[in-house]
């Protein structure tokens, strides 16, 4: 009689994770299969993937074994190479709307216990927010920071060691709702490791300098917002956005009453009247970690650091974005170009991540846009492997994605331009996105999220202002069409009076020869004339 109260609770949960709690066990990781079941059954795996409720079925885990881009040359040494073959083989495929680790929740966009009901969120701007509405994100954003995660595991070591010194203890650990948020970015961007006393390879990453850098983290953000919402059965709990492209050097959401102000007695720490103040930061002990082999685990460090405008070392991290950035940004036609790289030009893509200038030029020396606004955080926000400690990350990457689902809209573009292969590691379109579970590849998120993914952004967006090339143009196709009409103008009234003055001529009468006349009248040459 318990049975239908445990489904219900089950079903409505959207799980996308690194595993799934009853796939960290000996036995599943030994078969390299995740297909729990769905429901709870007398026979364990009578009912794998909802199999008996039509929902799903357990198959081959499709990895993309397509060639990547020479950044990474250490091809055998990583357990995120052809994600996620080194830890499982198996996985639910769910059909319809139906989704998750067990097929028990449903796809982005839709919900009810059939998944055939359309759902619609809208993420707004932070400043627009009511001071309710800022209270219960805020709310939110701490509950999650505090909860632990009710399906997910995190692995804290690498899959040669993942079963324990016995061989017979998986090495997994709980972690929050929030934290997962963090360790999951940090799992994307860590080194790899090559032995010890080797030093660690740097030169990969799996969510950002490549296409997947939009796709992985539009990801992201909508796992942590389902999450959110299953926490606080409200499946209309929406991330708010930061328009960071104001131009200014002063950030006008570190204020005690949305994300925390600088302290009085530190600058780089956040003010004790924010609740963020207390938040400690997750996946610190980079030294541990490219030494040691070591795996970040749940075990939390030092308080969240932010100085924003204040690294007085580079100037040009100490002013934001301007609204002109985006605007230019949104122009640039292509999503992405060879290589595929953080030194791509003319990519829509690399000039939205910040390595190019915000008409899409590629230079060295810049750094805009998504980019520009972590650095300018100065602190935790700026530094890759830490930067979701601070929750700026989620606002500052919700105004990114907003500018990513802007883009698809206006260009329409097709799947088809997304790379298929030669990206660096993990940004190939069929590249399933490191470590979510169950598997999702990078094109299934490069789709318009109203129409694909349950939710919109209301943005105003800005318009481009001419160059001074552009306004010396206009002005000289301008002048020349007043000069065209001028002249057209002044044709029109010489032809007029010239008709004017013929009507004022008196009419041919008699006493006037006509040319008929004349010509009978000329007599006819007996010779030509030459």
């Amino acid at each position: 009689m318990q049975l239908v109260p445990l489904l219900l609770l089950t079903l409505s949960r959207q799980i996308s994770t690194q595993f799934p709690r009853q796939c960290t066990t000996v036995n599943a990781l030994r078969r390299g299969e995740c297909c729990p079941d769905l429901s709870l059954v007398v026979v364990p795996g009578s009912d794998r993937c909802g199999l008996s409720s039509g929902r799903g079925q357990c198959i081959q885990v499709t990895a993309d074994l397509r060639p990547h881009g020479p950044q990474y040359m250490h091809d055998g040494r990583d357990d995120r190479e052809q994600w996620p073959l080194r830890f499982f083989n198996r996985t639910c495929r769910c059909n319809g709307n139906y989704a998750g680790y067990n097929c028990g929740s449903c796809r982005p966009g839709w919900s009810g216990p059939a998944c055939n009901q359309p759902t619609n969120i809208v993420r707004r701007n932070i400043l627009d927010l009511s001071r309710e509405e800022i209270n219960r994100f805020i709310s939110a954003l701490q509950q999650a920071k505090s909860t632990m995660h009710p399906n997910i595991m995190i692995a804290t070591k690498r899959r040669e060691e993942i079963m324990g010194p016995d061989g017979n203890t998986p090495q997994f650990e709980n972690v929050t709702i929030y934290n997962y948020f963090v360790w999951s970015h940090y799992y994307s961007v860590r080194k790899t490791f090559l032995g010890p006393g080797q030093l660690s390879f740097g030169g990969i990453d799996f969510s950002h300098e490549g296409p997947a850098f939009l796709t992985w983290h539009r990801y992201h953000l909508l796992q942590l917002e389902r999450d959110i919402q299953d926490m606080l059965q409200d499946p209309f709990f929406a991330l708010p956005y930061w328009n960071f492209a104001t131009g200014r050097n002063t950030c006008d959401i570190c204020t005690d009453d949305l994300m925390g102000a600088r302290s009085n007695f530190d600058p780089s720490l956040i003010s004790q009247n924010s609740i963020f103040s207390q938040w400690r930061v997750l996946c610190d002990n980079l030294e541990d970690y490219d030494t040691l082999g070591t795996v970040c685990n749940s075990t939390e460090g030092g308080p969240i650091r932010r100085n924003p405008a204040g690294n007085v070392a580079r100037p040009m991290v100490q002013r934001l974005p301007e609204p002109q950035d985006v605007a230019l940004c949104l122009e640039v036609g292509l999503f992405d170009t060879p290589p595929f790289y953080s030194n791509s030009t003319d990519s829509f893509r690399n000039t939205l991540e910040g390595y190019s200038d915000p008409s899409g030029k590629y230079d060295p020396a810049v750094r805009s846009l998504h980019n520009l606004a972590h650095l300018f955080l100065n602190g935790t926000g700026g530094t890759t492997h830490l930067s979701p400690n601070d929750p700026i990350f989620v606002l500052l990457h919700t105004f990114t994605d907003a500018l990513f689902d802007e883009w698809l809209r206006r260009h329409n573009p097709d799947t088809s331009i997304y790379p298929l292969e030669n990206a660096p590691i993990g940004h190939n379109r069929r590249y399933n996105m490191v470590p979510f579970w169950p598997p999702v590849a990078n094109d299934e998120m490069f789709v318009t999220a109203p129409e694909n993914l349950g939710y919109n952004y209301e943005v105003q967006w800005p318009t481009r202002t001419l160059q001074v090339t552009e306004v010396i143009t206009i002005a000289i196709v301008t002048a020349l069409i007043l000069v065209a009409i001028i002249f057209a103008g002044a044709t029109c009234i010489v032809h007029a009076r010239r008709n004017k003055d013929e009507l004022h001529q008196p009419l041919l009468t008699d006493q006037y020869h006509t040319y008929s006349d004349d010509y009978d009248s000329i007599p006819t040459p007996s010779q030509s004339v030459v």
